[in-house]
C-alpha cells in the first residue's frame, strides 16, 4: 500500500503545520516578552519574601510565647517570683544608664 497523498491533502496539511507554527511563535514571543519575564522575577520574588516574613513571624511569635510563658502562669496570672527580679533589673539598668548620662552631662 502506498502512502500517496493528494495535492489538496498536503496543502491542507502545509496550511495546518503553518497555524500550529504561528500559535507556537506566538506563545514564544509571549514567554520572551520583557514585561513576561519581568513579571515572573516579581512573582517569584514576592513568593520569596512572603515565605521568608511568614517564617519570621512564627519564630517571632514562639519566642514571644516561650518569654510569656516564663512569666505567666497557666491560669493568666503573673509570676511573681520571676516578674519583681526582672523589674528590680530593669529599673536597676535605667538607673545606672540616668547616672551615666548625668555625669556625662555635668
Amino acid at each position: 500500500m502506498s502512502d500517496a497523498r493528494t495535492p489538496a491533502e498536503i496543502e491542507a496539511d502545509i496550511k495546518r503545520r503553518r497555524a500550529q507554527l504561528a500559535v507556537t511563535l506566538d506563545e514564544i514571543g509571549v514567554r520572551m516578552h520583557p514585561k513576561t519575564i519581568a513579571g515572573e522575577a516579581k512573582a517569584k520574588f514576592v513568593g520569596s519574601v512572603d515565605q521568608t516574613l511568614g517564617r519570621a513571624y512564627v519564630s517571632a511569635n514562639r519566642a514571644v510565647s516561650e518569654v510569656k510563658a516564663q512569666f505567666v502562669d497557666g491560669d493568666g496570672a503573673p509570676r511573681m517570683e520571676r516578674v519583681v527580679p526582672v523589674a528590680l533589673l530593669v529599673v536597676g539598668v535605667v538607673g545606672l544608664l540616668a547616672l551615666g548620662s548625668r555625669r556625662r552631662r555635668g
